[in-house]
């Protein structure tokens, strides 16, 4: 993880971190297509920047690897956070630099931004079948938080996450 950094997005890669979230969503089956529904949201790095944190991930280079969205409670791309919680979604890892400790690196850089602004946990809600996920969310001290799991739209079962910053 020496070679990767996370830092905010600046506008000028704006377009790209859309494109490996679209890419990394459907590369692993999450979304059908790179455009339309749900793919357009993912793209839609202009309102993320805006109404939440948009961080990326980059090598030596400045090449990007990856991207996140950190979300405050009540802000336009909060869902299952509530007061004194920050949240992340749209973690995306280009499918080029898996393998690399990216995710993780992304990960780790909510938990310090969640430290920064006071929070006493993170949170955050993954489909069901993102399993990958779910284990890199494990090795870093994420618990199920069950009472959390919702459905955005019929067929779609998210599962909520949490790491107390309290505890560690």
């Amino acid at each position: 993880m020496a070679d990767v950094v996370v830092r905010p997005a600046r506008e000028d890669e704006w377009a790209a971190a859309g494109a490996i979230t679209v890419e990394a969503y459907r590369v692993d089956r999450y979304i059908d297509s790179h455009t339309g529904g749900y793919a357009d949201e993912l793209a839609d790095t202009r309102a993320r920047a805006r109404d939440a944190e948009l961080l990326v991930a980059v090598d030596t280079e400045d090449t990007l690897l990856g991207t996140v969205t950190i979300a405050l409670p009540g802000s336009p791309y909060a869902e299952v956070s509530r007061s004194g919680e920050v949240e992340f979604r749209m973690l995306a890892v280009s499918p080029r630099a898996r393998g690399r400790g990216v995710g993780e690196a992304l990960v780790r850089a909510v938990i310090s931004r969640a430290r920064e602004v006071g929070a006493r946990r993170v949170v955050m809600s993954s489909g069901e079948t993102m399993t990958t996920a779910h284990r890199l969310y494990r090795r870093l001290g994420f618990r199920r938080f069950p009472e959390r799991d919702w459905n955005p739209v019929p067929g779609v079962q998210l599962i909520a996450y949490a790491f107390s910053l309290e505890l560690a």
